[in-house]
C-alpha cells in the first residue's frame, strides 16, 4: 500500500513512518507548511520541517513539502480572530485536524494516487459491535488524541491509518530510540503553533483587531471591576478581572461582547444541568439517526478531560442536546465537545459548544 505519512518533526509522527515502512509498505514523508508568521511553539517552525526532512532521510524515504498557509489562514487562523470578536473560546488546533490534516492533505494524496493518509496521533480505529469503523481510544489512555481527531468520519475512516496509536509513549520513544532517530527525546509539542511564547494570545489578537474594554458586573448588574479586552475573557476565568483584593473568589459566568459586559459570580454559577452542541459532525449518519431519541453517552470537553455520562437528543435544528447525569462545570462557548459510546471507547462524533 502506498502511504502518504504526515511528519511534523516530533517523535510519534516519526515512529508512525517507521512502522509502515516495517510493515513493507511503500511510504512517502510530507511535513506541510501552514504557518508562515512567527512562530516558536508548536509544531510549524522551521526546526520541526528540518527534523522531518531528516528523519525521512534516516529511514530511507521520501520527503515532501506541502504549502498549505492560504488554507490556513482561511479555516484556522480568521476564525480563531474571529471567534475571539465574537466572546467564544475557539480550539484552533482541532480546526487545524479538520480543515488541513484530514482534509485538505488527504484531498492532495488522493490526486498523487496514495492509499491512505497517516499521522503520529495517539488514536486508533476499529470496527464496533455493528461492524462500523470508527476512531477508538489510544492504547496510552495518558496521550489518548481521539478527542482531537473525532471529526474523522465516514469513508474517510477507511483512508486514514494511526500507527501508534496501538503503543505507548514509551513504547514509540523506545522504537525511536532503537533505530537512533533523531526526533526520539524530542519533547512534546503543546502549544498553538501560530501564538508565540514570548507574545503570547493578546499580542497576537491586538495585532489583528482593535480590543474593547468591557465593565465587570455581578448577577445583580451592580459595576465590580474593568476589563481592557473582553476580546480576551473566556468563561470560568477568575484573573484580571480588574477586582478588589481580599475579596472572596468570583468567576466569568457570562460574557456579552454586544453589550461589552462581563459577568461574574460564585463558583456555584459555573456549573449547569446541560449545555448544547451545534456543527456536529458524526462518525456514521445511524449515530445521528439513532440519537434522534434520546441515548445515554459519555462526554468530553477537553482534550485531556474526563468523558461524563449524559443523555444526548438531536433537537429539530440538528443542534445536539446534552442533560447531565449530574452537574458539571460549563463548557465555553467554542470549545470542542466529543461524544463517546458508554465503554468509553468509540467515538460517535463531536461538535462545538454554543452560547447559552
Amino acid at each position: 500500500m502506498k502511504v502518504l505519512v504526515a511528519m511534523s518533526g516530533g517523535v510519534d509522527s516519526s515512529v508512525a513512518a517507521a512502522e509502515l515502512l516495517a510493515a513493507g509498505h511503500q511510504v512517502v514523508g510530507v511535513t506541510m507548511r501552514l504557518w508562515g508568521g512567527e512562530s516558536d511553539t508548536g509544531c510549524c517552525s522551521v526546526s520541526d520541517v528540518d527534523d522531518a526532512r531528516r528523519v525521512a532521510q534516516q529511514l530511507g524515504i521520501d520527503h515532501l513539502v506541502f504549502n498549505f498557509s492560504d488554507d490556513f489562514d482561511r479555516h484556522v487562523v480568521d476564525p480563531y480572530v474571529r471567534a475571539h470578536v465574537e466572546g467564544l473560546t475557539p480550539n484552533p488546533c482541532i480546526e487545524c485536524n479538520r480543515h488541513l490534516k484530514f482534509d485538505r492533505l488527504s484531498e492532495r494524496a488522493r490526486l498523487l494516487g496514495f492509499d491512505a493518509v497517516a499521522s503520529g496521533h495517539h488514536a486508533q480505529i476499529e470496527v464496533d459491535d455493528f461492524g462500523k469503523r470508527r476512531v477508538t481510544r489510544a492504547v496510552d489512555e495518558a496521550k489518548d488524541q481521539s478527542y482531537v481527531v473525532h471529526m474523522i468520519a465516514g469513508d474517510e475512516l477507511d483512508y486514514t491509518l494511526f500507527p501508534v496509536g496501538s503503543m505507548t509513549k514509551e513504547q514509540v520513544r523506545a522504537k525511536a530510540t532503537a533505530l537512533g532517530l533523531r526526533t526520539a527525546a524530542k519533547p512534546d509539542s503543546q502549544d498553538v503553533c501560530f501564538i508565540s511564547r514570548t507574545g503570547g494570545r493578546e499580542s497576537f489578537l491586538g495585532k489583528r483587531i482593535p480590543f474593547r474594554p468591557a465593565s465587570v458586573v455581578d448577577t445583580a448588574g451592580n459595576v465590580a471591576g474593568r476589563v481592557e479586552a473582553i476580546e480576551l475573557v473566556t468563561i470560568g476565568q477568575r484573573k484580571g478581572l480588574g477586582l478588589p483584593g481580599g475579596a472572596p473568589k468570583q468567576y466569568v459566568v457570562g460574557v456579552d461582547t454586544n453589550e461589552a459586559r462581563v459577568t461574574i459570580g460564585d463558583e456555584a454559577l459555573l456549573f449547569t444541568n446541560a449545555m448544547r452542541v451545534a456543527d456536529v459532525t458524526w462518525a456514521h449518519t445511524t449515530d445521528a439517526d439513532r440519537l434522534r431519541v434520546t441515548a445515554d453517552v459519555l462526554v468530553q470537553s477537553s482534550a485531556h478531560g474526563a468523558a461524563t455520562p449524559a443523555v444526548v437528543a438531536i433537537d429539530d435544528d440538528n443542534t445536539v442536546r446534552v442533560t447531565w447525569v449530574e452537574p458539571q462545570r460549563r463548557v465555553a462557548p467554542g470549545q470542542s465537545v466529543v461524544f463517546y459510546d458508554v465503554t468509553n471507547r468509540y467515538v460517535l462524533g463531536g461538535g462545538v459548544a454554543c452560547a447559552d
